[in-house]
């Protein structure tokens, strides 16, 4: 499939000369591991199970990926992915890396739970770092990052009602959560580059030879 060009948000009056605090910083660092992570878990699932979401939803993983590596580049963040699946510098995303693999390899049910998890974790995260950023940027870049996110526990979900299963959050306030799950999904951009030049690395050509874009889902990319 041909590569998908990310959207650019153009945000007035921003600079990549404009400095971020250690938490900001953190975040980034926080969120590109995170985002390997749900790649990397995907894309082992589906090739374990070959249920389509997880290739639609690891492909949509690539993209918000791809985006933290551009807040990497904008504000000069040594980069802490390796090119390895299912290896994390965060040793608390590797160990979790291990025990999601190892449960979601159980069963198709438990591979969708596993999903819907990871997704939470994402969401609840993705959620404190917005309120915690003051910059504007980094904010519209988790801010499409959530929409994703709650489009993807959506879709988890509903696998598993469809397999006559309900979901109980485990991380998400419950009131949160059905809220989420409650609401249709959302179409937003298809990447998060802000003001991107053309020939940043991650945001010239998206989902390349290591991460692949991978198909829509309900007429709407997986953001």
């Amino acid at each position: 499939m041909a590569n998908v060009l990310f959207l650019v948000l153009q945000l007035s009056g921003y600079s990549q000369s404009v400095s971020i605090s250690a938490s900001e910083k953190e975040g980034i660092l926080l969120m590109r591991e995170e985002e390997k992570l749900a790649h990397d878990v995907y894309t082992l699932l589906y090739d374990k199970w070959q249920l389509q979401p997880f290739s639609n939803i690891s492909g949509s993983e690539s993209r918000h990926f791809d985006a933290m590596g551009y807040l990497l580049e904008t504000f000069e963040l040594n980069d802490p992915a390796f090119p390895e699946a299912g290896r994390f510098k965060n040793r608390e995303l590797a160990v979790l890396y291990d025990s999601l693999v190892s449960r979601g390899s159980e069963s198709l049910l438990a591979a969708l739970e596993v999903g819907a998890y990871i997704e939470e974790v994402d969401i609840l995260d993705l959620k404190e770092l917005i309120e915690t950023s003051s910059n504007d940027a980094i904010a519209a870049v988790y801010s499409n990052l959530l929409r994703g996110s709650e489009n993807h526990i959506r879709a988890f979900t509903r696998q598993l009602s469809w397999r006559d299963l309900e979901y109980v959050p485990t991380v998400l306030d419950a009131e949160i959560y059905s809220a989420i799950v409650g609401t249709s999904i959302q179409c937003g951009n298809r990447g998060n580059c802000i003001n991107a030049t053309p020939h940043s690395n991650n945001c010239k050509q998206q989902g390349g030879k290591q991460f692949r874009n991978r198909g829509k889902q309900n007429g709407c990319w997986n953001n």
